[in-house]
């Protein structure tokens, strides 16, 4: 069972979040790419599973009792990544590697290059579909210890391959997988409800015979519990659901809420400005960009808004 959630435990959880977004930005400016709005709102998310919730071990990544995460909403790789290398699975410096050629780190996941991945992933709504197929393959396994996670954006679920993956979950009673839904209420061009409305979330997913939770999604304490109530508590013969509710580009406030930074790179005196400002209000010593000073390593720069 899932450690109690101690006030050390949990400072340590709030500080592993803080430098997911600090390490997103410092890899998306250095790569000119990325998602900062995605990967922002998913730091509390992804903070609690590697460091609270996951079984998995970085000196075995292939250990076969492990859990397993799937990113299916893939463009937020840079949240991963930074999360993938504070637990351990490669040096923090690997960030630099992210969009490069040859390098560790793709713009959107790759499992045959990047320690602690379970999948690759690109197109939208496919993961959910991979991740039920983990979950029943641990079940022929007969390991009732395994519990498969993944990650859905809220775009996604326009996408017709979710509710598919959706149905079969439950026809299969696959109560050994929990998805979170980072449901941050902005696509890449504009709030859900005016490019595609998904609401009503929960009630669609409950018809689709899911056990469904709501949270803030960037209150770990209540993400924490919602994750151990759907592994030690809720299954019972249904896969689970987990919708946490987020702010795209939380931290920082010009990409709060703001469509405009969904796939955006700042040039390197944004991200100074921005990385000083995810300082302060997460009360941390001010510190810019890591990289300001070093010779521009492209001639043209994407960001702005």
């Amino acid at each position: 069972m899932s450690d109690p959630l101690t006030p050390a435990r949990l400072a340590a959880i709030e500080e592993a979040a803080y430098q997911i977004r600090r390490l997103s930005l410092e890899m998306i400016c250095w790569g000119q790419w990325g998602h900062i709005g995605g990967s922002f709102s998913m730091a509390e998310i992804l903070a609690t599973f590697y460091f609270h919730v996951l079984r998995v071990d970085p000196a075995r990544p292939a250990w076969p009792d492990r859990d397993r995460l799937v990113l299916s909403k893939a463009h937020g790789s840079p949240a991963l990544y930074a999360a993938l290398a504070l637990k351990g699975f490669f040096p923090t410096s690997e960030i630099y590697s992210y969009c490069e050629l040859g390098g560790m780190l793709e713009g959107h996941t790759d499992m045959t290059r990047t320690p602690g991945l379970e999948t690759s992933g690109g197109p939208l709504g496919m993961g959910l579909s991979v991740a039920a197929g983990m979950a029943l393959g641990a079940r022929f396994r007969e390991n009732p210890a395994v519990r498969v996670y993944c990650i859905l954006g809220d775009g996604e679920c326009n996408e017709g391959n979710i509710w598919e993956a959706a149905m079969a979950a439950a026809h299969y009673r696959l109560d050994n997988l929990i998805a979170v839904l980072d449901y941050n209420k902005v696509m890449a061009k504009g709030f859900t409800w005016e490019m595609m409305a998904i609401e009503p979330l929960a009630a669609k997913w409950a018809a689709f015979g899911w056990d469904v939770q709501e949270v803030d999604g960037h209150c770990i304490p209540a993400l924490a519990d919602a994750l151990y109530q759907a592994r030690w508590v809720r299954p019972r013969g249904a896969p689970l659901l987990v919708i946490a509710h987020t702010v795209k580009g939380r931290g920082v406030e010009r990409a709060e809420f703001n469509y405009r930074w969904h796939t955006h790179a700042p040039d390197p005196a944004t991200a100074d400005e921005m990385l000083r400002e995810l300082s302060r209000r997460c009360g941390r010593p001010e510190l810019g960009y890591s990289r300001l000073h070093d010779p521009v390593k492209k001639e043209t720069f994407y960001g702005g808004e």
